[in-house]
């Protein structure tokens, strides 16, 4: 990793391609808005018994769920139903304007008691989510609640849902026969959630594989199916993921077996007519207001995820925690996991490689896969603690794209970037082994390792690399070279460096190919991370000069419109600024020229100087950088790297600034 920082950067000579796509303004984004946007709104258990709720931080009280229905109802929204939604998405119904899906999951007892009769009264159409397994509990039994016990008579009866089903109002959804529950998902002994783990067996050291992985939630979705079908209840059209957890595999499946709508817990509007497939909805809490409700609404209608939620990020580098005494290793987690709350971020780019020899490229990973070695089963394990046990919101897999340095039993081991010798020794020249963007062989290696990534542990985003480059003295491998002409450019690369027109089009066909194959990756990641976002780590010069994108190949305008962030190596000391302030305050005022600049982008601080022997930046002086960049208007703000071990940046201090930022939505 230091490598790619240190090699990439000590040169003063930059340069840039001057093209990118149309930018899409806030305002733009507004107008687009639908009057038919699909609101979904999801509750669990509405109660007057606050003392005895199930999970008190989803737990209404009556009064509070009557109110925020009738308020919907007074601002002018409506209520759809199940048979409203599937015929709106085939064009043969027009829904009314404002239409609102209501949903409430797990089948409690108390929907019988407090929600069915107001519905019902009401002539409102809700969805009900329910467990076959917790329902098919015996009386004299606790239900087996996830990893908890419940009474029995907190859970609904099949005569119940029957009842309620017949009446018209409700509509009985699959929760799953038994996927509301944790399974082994790891050699550390972590229960996560069954809808999208792939069970660890520790007897075999071995993951469950993808058909067997298939064939049980298939028939578990099929058995619940059929639980309704035994008592009287029709077979459910819409599935509700237990935790919001799904994949694209899981989705599939449930269509396969009759139910075409398939509800989440994501970010972002719910788009009806491009599918029905993950409808995102909002999960309504015990404390929500209808001010705060109206709010949700308003911000999903404009599409203000993440990018209108100031990012508070602490870069961590995994093999900070790697240990081979294993005791030692959970110390290490422990002490990690206690800085990330005592520092209050809300985002992790956590590593998943290893640079084991320093050389500026992976050559080993933190999680299973079948192309490059394993340092440890690792990844999965640090990362769903930090999601259980911090308040951090998001996780991104910070993963290389080209710089991986595979087994040379591996036939694309070959099909590397070839870099021409340029005359001026000066010149940019990164110096470490990546494989051709250019190589199809290559390309589908590096699918592969993305792919076994997206199936061994659950995240929200991937941070690519700053791997993500081409100097304008590469790529003149065959492969590329064939590329060149199969696109009409030059393969005389010499007469295209020395022709500004010729070397513009070089760079932008360089960065396109660059940016497109970020997209595809992160598109077969969202087999199995629907909903991920998409970072990447791009070097100041790019920023601060215009014309350092064909040295590059790096274009920010392009970047700001292709990925959901883009994470600015804002490293003044790395790039031996003379006035760090002015040079702060030259990316913030570049950024400020493009309409979602500041949205899109994130400054991310060095921690230490590696030109003096990585020294520790002071903390004080990080603290003040970021306090001096909220100042200026920056949204999202980062440090690299983070040490658990020597307790560097100091939490408290780093705090104090992070805290100047709130954690809601900045409209």
């Amino acid at each position: 990793m230091l490598n790619q920082f240190l090699k990439s950067v000590l040169t003063g000579c930059m340069a840039t391609a001057l093209f990118g796509a149309a930018v899409v303004t806030h305002a733009e984004e507004q107008a687009q808005i639908r009057p038919d946007t699909l609101t979904v709104i999801g509750y669990h258990e509405v109660t007057n018994q606050a003392n005895d709720a199930i999970i008190p931080l989803y737990a209404v009280t009556t009064e509070n769920f009557e109110s925020q229905v009738r308020w919907l109802q007074q601002d002018g929204f409506h209520f759809i139903s199940v048979n409203d939604l599937i015929q709106a998405n085939a064009g043969k119904l027009k829904l009314p304007s404002k239409p609102v899906l209501l949903t409430v999951d797990d089948g409690y007892e108390s929907f019988y008691s407090n929600i069915y009769p107001f519905v019902k009264e009401n002539k409102i159409p809700v969805v009900l989510a329910v467990v076959g397994s917790w329902v098919d509990t015996p009386s004299d039994k606790d239900v087996h609640f996830g990893d908890a016990e419940v009474k029995r008579n907190k859970i609904l009866t099949w005569s119940q849902i029957k009842e309620m089903s017949d009446s018209g109002y409700v509509e009985i959804a699959s929760h799953s026969y038994d996927l509301h529950r944790g399974l082994l998902g790891n050699p550390q002994g972590n229960s996560e959630p069954a809808a999208t783990t792939r069970i660890y067996d520790p007897r075999t050291n071995k993951y469950e594989s993808d058909k067997a992985y298939h064939q049980r939630i298939y028939n578990d979705l099929k058995k619940n199916n059929e639980a309704f079908k035994s008592h009287g209840i029709p077979t459910p059209r819409v599935m509700v993921w237990p935790y919001g957890r799904y994949n694209m595999e899981g989705v599939s499946v449930a269509k396969a077996l009759g139910m075409p709508v398939t509800i989440t817990l994501d970010d972002g509007p719910a788009d009806y007519k491009k599918s029905l497939n993950s409808l995102n909805r909002i999960l309504i809490e015990h404390n929500m207001t209808t001010s705060d409700l109206e709010r949700e609404i308003e911000n999903r209608e404009k599409n203000l995820g993440d990018n209108y939620r100031p990012q508070k990020i602490m870069h961590v580098d995994l093999d900070y925690i790697y240990d081979k005494d294993l005791a030692q290793e959970e110390r290490n987690l422990g002490a990690l996991l206690d800085r990330i709350q005592k520092m209050n971020v809300n985002t992790v780019y956590l590593q998943a490689f290893s640079d084991t020899d320093a050389n500026g490229s992976a050559d080993m990973v933190y999680f299973p896969n079948r192309y490059i070695p394993m340092r440890q089963d690792l990844f999965n394990r640090v990362a769903w603690q930090i999601a259980k046990r911090t308040q951090v919101r998001r996780i991104y897999a910070w993963m290389p794209l080209y710089a991986w340095e595979l087994p040379k039993s591996n036939s694309a081991s070959k099909d590397l970037v070839v870099t021409e010798q340029p005359k001026n020794s000066d010149h940019l020249n990164m110096g470490y082994i990546r494989l051709s963007p250019f190589s199809p062989k290559a390309q589908k290696v590096i699918e592969g390792i993305y792919e076994d990534l997206g199936k061994s542990a659950s995240f929200n985003g991937v941070l690519f690399h700053d791997d993500t480059t081409l100097s304008d003295y590469e790529d003149s491998s065959p492969e590329a070279l064939k590329a060149y002409k199969a696109a009409g450019l030059s393969t005389d690369l010499d007469a295209v460096r020395k022709d500004d027109q010729s070397l513009q089009k070089w760079t932008a066909f360089k960065t396109k190919t660059i940016d497109d194959f970020a997209m595809k990756v992160a598109g077969d990641l969202r087999q199995y991370q629907p909903a991920l976002l998409t970072a990447r780590n791009m070097y100041a010069q790019v920023v601060l000069n215009p014309y350092a994108e064909n040295w590059y190949s790096q274009s920010l305008e392009q970047s700001l419109n292709r990925y959901d962030f883009t994470a600015i190596m804002a490293m003044p000391y790395m790039e031996q600024a003379k006035d760090k302030d002015k040079f702060y305050q030259d990316i913030v005022n570049r950024l400020k020229q493009y309409p979602n600049g500041i949205h899109k982008a994130v400054v991310e601080l060095q921690a230490v100087d590696w030109r003096k022997d990585n020294q520790p930046i002071p903390s004080e002086e990080l603290a003040d950088t970021i306090k001096s960049l909220y100042a200026q208007g920056v949204m999202h703000v980062g440090y690299y790297p983070d040490d658990p071990i020597k307790g560097h940046p100091d939490p408290a201090v780093l705090r104090q600034a992070f805290d100047l930022q709130p954690n809601r939505i900045q409209p």
